[in-house]
């Protein structure tokens, strides 16, 4: 659960440091740099702790994983989150964990859990809440829309594919290859971010590099870390939170007061999570016995 809330809260901050640095860097150009720089960091920590290279067997989930979350996401992410507002944003990406439930139950053989399956309803309806408190004026460009469901599917795809990788190689180096493949991915956009770079302020190349080593390095570590000890159901679950954390901080940062409906989705929001998380109670033994 630590390791779980870690990577939630430092998701929810990138929101924060996206805005700071996507108004200077290219979707593509900020993936790749946020990917570089994650990368690096996570190539020194692995030559640290002597990890090497993983086994055979954790590669077909490491590439899928890579192209799909690492790459083809962040883009998505990044563009998407350029054409539309952050409340229809939300709402479309938040797609993605009842898809990975969904994915998981089927591909994974997990099973469909009520308590899951419940939990991800109230959350998604928290999601709506936020994001229609969010929402601006106007009707959502259809292509911004469709760039935040390809967002959606590609993160669902990516968890449910970083899972059975990781039965043959351990988090960090899950996540270390993972982050390469994506940075080799995101390279037809290095002319973009060259070019960024010479152009962008100080404070917003700041803000990618945070990306790269908090949210995209530790972050994904620390997911990485959980979802080999429980199912990609509820690892997906626990994105829900994110909504709620980036109203608070948004708050707190940014000095923008949240609206009341934005506060109850976050309710909402965490109440799922909570629901989705928990386990049947066993009846005692003796009653066990007696039914």
């Amino acid at each position: 659960m630590l390791a779980a809330g870690t990577a939630v809260v430092l998701w929810a901050s990138a929101f924060v440091a996206i805005r700071a640095a996507g108004e200077y860097f290219a979707p593509g150009a900020l993936a790749l740099g946020r990917l570089a720089s994650g990368a690096v960091a996570l190539l020194v920590v692995l030559v640290v702790r002597g990890e090497g290279v993983p086994k055979r067997g954790a590669w077909p989930g490491i590439v899928v994983s890579g192209v799909l979350w690492f790459g083809a996401y962040m883009v998505a992410l990044n563009w998407g989150e350029q054409l539309v507002d952050a409340g229809t944003a939300a709402m479309v990406v938040n797609v993605g964990p009842i898809l990975i439930a969904l994915l998981g139950g089927w591909v994974l053989r997990e099973g469909f859990p009520r308590r899951l399956l419940a939990g991800l309803g109230v959350s998604f309806a928290g999601a709506v809440v936020v994001g229609v408190s969010m929402s601006g004026k106007g009707q959502a460009p259809v292509l911004g829309v469709l760039l935040c469901l390809l967002a959606a599917v590609t993160y669902a795809g990516g968890v449910v594919s970083q899972k059975p990788a990781l039965k043959h190689a351990s988090a960090l180096q899950v996540t270390t290859f993972g982050c390469l493949v994506g940075a080799v991915a995101c390279l037809p956009f290095t002319g973009q971010l060259v070019s960024d770079l010479r152009d962008a302020p100080a404070s917003a190349t700041l803000s990618m590099l945070y990306l790269g080593l908090f949210p995209t390095a530790l972050a994904f570590t620390t997911w990485a870390y959980a979802l080999a000890r429980t199912t990609a159901g509820k690892m997906g679950s626990t994105t829900y939170a994110v909504p709620a954390i980036v109203v608070l901080m948004s708050w707190a940062v940014l000095g923008e007061v949240p609206a009341w409906l934005s506060l109850v989705g976050g309710v909402l929001c965490l109440a799922g999570v909570a629901v989705s998380r928990t386990r049947r109670k066993r009846a005692p033994e003796h009653e066990r016995q007696r039914l």
